[in-house]
């Protein structure tokens, strides 16, 4: 009779056990984006090697344009800054990122095409960003034509460097590198003479400490490049909910103070906020 009572009480100490255990696992899921309400956290993607726009400082810490709209972001959807995990998202894997779900958004430089919208939502645009060319401070490089017969830098297989090539300088001397550091070094150096890329981009890097009051941007508008923040498709929802924090944003003046802090230094030109969807073609 004692054997049959013990084994009793042991099954249902197991039980409230097991059910204890149970709770504790729901509790404990750190894929709760649900706010701050909740508790959980909420995964953001974002660049961690472009200075001005998504930079992971030697701390660990996060800055850059991209990086204060994405804060802003979360927090109207109900998120406090220590409630964000900023998660490297490289520009071939954004896609892949929201449709794993590994991110709930993306700020990364993300330009709206056609292309990408086929297969993400867009939110935006927050920023109309132009192709353009980074230069020494007395340089004579004024325009695209006159980088024939100049050393020209850009990352391997950019697009930017193309448009130069093809359609605008064929008799530039391109140098193609892995990462746009080695072209800003190189135009430090003497080396190369203009590094193209997004004017958002060579004014992150002009601002940064190392290289205030070396270069300037040429204000050339080469193309137009229209940064949304990349949502999961079909997430309708949270694209509305973006859409209207990009526009409070906006209006409370925080936008442009994140243009200031971040381009700043570097003299950038930019354009007006666009308008929630207002693509510049």
């Amino acid at each position: 009779m004692f054997i049959m009572q013990l084994r009793k009480v042991t099954a249902a100490s197991a039980a409230v056990l097991a059910l204890a255990l149970s709770a504790t696992a729901c509790g404990s899921s750190d894929k709760d984006d649900s706010g701050s309400s909740g508790g959980g956290k909420i995964k953001v993607g974002i660049k961690y090697d472009q200075p001005g726009l998504g930079l992971q400082e030697p701390d660990g810490s996060f800055s850059g344009f991209d990086v204060d709209v994405a804060t802003y972001v979360a927090g109207q959807l109900g998120y406090k800054p220590s409630q964000i995990e900023f998660v490297q998202t490289k520009s071939a894997d954004r896609e892949n990122a929201l449709a794993r779900g590994d991110v709930k958004f993306i700020a990364a430089t993300y330009s709206i095409t056609d292309e990408r919208k086929a297969k993400v939502d867009f939110a935006g645009p927050y920023l109309l960003a132009h192709q353009d060319l980074l230069v020494k401070k007395a340089s004579t490089i004024a325009k695209g034509e006159d980088l024939n017969g100049k050393k020209l830098c850009s990352v391997t297989g950019s697009t930017s460097a193309q448009n130069i090539q093809q359609t605008i300088a064929p008799k530039a001397n391109l140098k193609e590198v892995g990462t746009y550091s080695e072209c800003i070094a190189g135009l430090q150096s003497g080396s190369v003479d203009a590094v193209t890329t997004d004017d958002s981009i060579l004014a992150g890097f002009a601002a940064q400490d190392k290289y205030k009051g070396q270069f300037k941007l040429a204000g050339l508008k080469l193309s137009n490049e229209n940064y949304g923040i990349g949502v999961k498709k079909g997430d309708t929802a949270t694209v509305d909910k973006i859409n209207k924090a990009l526009e409070k944003m906006v209006s409370d003046g925080s936008w442009q103070k994140a243009v200031d802090k971040n381009f700043g230094p570097a003299e950038y030109k930019n354009e007006p906020a666009p308008k929630i969807g207002a693509i510049v073609k």
